[in-house]
């Protein structure tokens, strides 16, 4: 597993969001609408995170349109690798102040 996780105020503010709820699945359109993330930063990230085996991957199938979706949740490594993370690097992202991280 690499450990040379590139920490941007994206990659912080995603994993914010994961640990919000880090047991259940959650959608990447979700993970959009909540961190403010365009997918083309978004899913790349994601990926990231999937191949450190920071976040378990699944399809899941749809009722409504047949289509499947991809959802992700924090594995037990993602979840404390996120805390210390987060809390490392709690200076450097109050300070940034992004948009897509004010509430």
């Amino acid at each position: 597993m690499p450990d040379d996780i590139r920490i941007s105020p994206q990659t912080l503010a995603i994993l914010s969001a994961l640990l919000s709820t880090p047991a259940d699945w959650r959608y990447g359109y979700d993970l959009s609408r909540e961190t403010g993330l365009k997918s083309g930063t978004l899913y790349p990230i994601l990926m990231r995170l999937a191949e450190r085996d920071w976040l378990e991957t699944r399809w899941e199938h749809s009722d409504d349109n047949g289509k499947p979706r991809h959802i992700y949740r924090l594995t037990a490594d993602g979840a404390q690798a996120a805390r210390e993370l987060l809390e490392a690097n709690r200076g450097r992202w109050a300070q940034l102040k992004p948009a897509f991280l004010q509430a």
